[in-house]
């Protein structure tokens, strides 16, 4: 019998009415170790709560109010409100306006290796990147598992997604990415998980796993992963959580359903071009076109050694006239360190706003929100038609280097023309 991949090894340790070995295709029952919703779904996950008659969380739960904060409109103020005396009610944690993205948070805070994490927002599976099955259901399900601490799923197939080599300088994981995704299409792995591995993964640092994992959904799939090694180990004993680690890993005779391989050298800076994340192409065959906004930030691209990036593509230099830039960093904790390395005043002297950590303009509710007719650069990971707050703008997805690139330039350029 062949191995287990990722995937099937923390399931088969979370099944509890089939204890033992899954396989692709069964239907579990499974311990839930982490429960998240956001000030989105969080509201209707608390009405699922009380019709369920629950008391108290049977398991770890956190609701993040990130989408809208701090509230821009007093109906989204309700929401949040309504979040927090919940969280009291139940024994919830809260993570509030301040403290930004549920993904960066959990990243940072709350998911550990072999985790099973369900969270009632499509990006969970951002907490891949520390292997862990990390996967995004709708808000009564969530509840489901808040109160009960357990969910239902279909054990997923596996693709592999095999990287050889050290990325070479101008690019980032989200090339990768928007490469893999322009590869197999927005649907081409539906409910599979993606298991990312090979020497080129191992190079890459947490945050780089982290924008893969992150971007798994927009494939379709239903979970991303990365084996939990010793870059796994230094980020955890970075933030006080050393005690949190543990080696998860697929076995070695794994047999994929399918297997994708790329050499680091071949790939180069991309973006995704309107309305499709699938839409991409290298940023060579999008030079020229008009930037109006550019966005830093965001639960893929707004980690500290993003803004690093970002940083270092301004240093020096300012946006065009005509172009705004936003920066938006992930987590309060992203903001400090920001801001201790001098990073913002970077930003500043380029002409760049700063907000408050958070989802922002990314979802098109405030802090960014495009007019009619403009452009976007967004190291985001949708592009789709009015997710920035008018279904006639345009949203170029791209990473923290491409994207500056642009706001200096003022137009879409291969970022390795600055340099």
């Amino acid at each position: 019998m062949p191995g287990l991949t990722l995937a099937e090894r923390i399931i088969s340790e979370h099944a509890v009415a089939t204890p033992g070995r899954v396989q692709p295709g069964q239907i579990v029952v499974a311990a839930v170790d982490l429960a998240i919703a956001q000030d989105g779904t969080g509201p209707l996950a608390i009405q699922q709560l009380a019709d369920l008659g629950a008391e108290r969380v049977a398991t770890r739960a956190v609701f993040f109010v990130d989408h809208a904060a701090p509230a821009p409109r007093s109906e989204l103020a309700f929401a949040h409100t309504l979040i927090r005396d919940a969280c009291r009610r139940y024994g919830a944690e809260l993570s509030d306006v301040e403290m930004g993205v549920c993904h960066q948070r959990v990243a940072e805070s709350y998911v550990r290796p072999g985790d099973l994490v369900i969270g009632a927002d499509s990006h969970t599976c951002t907490a891949g990147a520390f292997g862990a099955f990390a996967t995004g259901m709708g808000s009564t399900d969530v509840a489901v598992g808040m109160a009960g601490g357990r969910t239902w799923l279909r054990v997923p197939e596996t693709f592999r997604v095999e990287l050889s080599g050290a990325l070479p300088a101008g690019v980032m994981a989200k090339d990768l990415m928007l490469t893999l995704i322009g590869d197999i299409g927005a649907d081409g792995a539906t409910y599979k998980a993606l298991e990312f591995g090979g020497d080129g993964i191992q190079r890459l640092p947490m945050h780089e796993r982290l924008t893969l994992a992150n971007m798994a959904v927009e494939a379709g799939a239903k979970t991303g992963l990365v084996a939990s090694d010793e870059q796994t180990r230094a980020y955890l004993e970075a933030r006080g959580r050393g005690d949190h680690w543990r080696a998860v890993a697929p076995d070695e005779d794994v047999v994929y359903e399918r297997t994708l391989r790329y050499a680091a050298s071949g790939l180069v800076p991309m973006v995704a071009a309107p309305h499709t994340v699938d839409n991409s192409r290298p940023a060579s065959e999008a030079v020229g076109v008009r930037v109006d906004q550019v966005l830093i930030g965001t639960c893929t691209n707004g980690r500290l050694e993003d803004l690093r990036a970002a940083a270092g593509m301004l240093r020096g230099r300012r946006r065009a006239d005509h172009t705004r830039l936003v920066v938006t960093p992930a987590s309060q904790a992203v903001y400090r360190a920001a801001l201790a390395e001098g990073l913002l005043e970077v930003f500043l002297d380029a002409g760049a706003v700063v907000t408050n950590p958070g989802c922002g303009a990314c979802v098109g509710v405030h802090a960014g929100v495009l007019a009619p007719g403009e452009t976007c650069v967004s190291t985001a990971n949708r592009n789709f038609q009015g997710r920035m707050g008018t279904p006639e703008g345009s949203i170029y997805l791209a990473s923290p280097l491409t994207a500056a690139a642009a706001a200096v330039a003022g137009e879409i350029i291969d970022p390795r023309q600055l340099g």
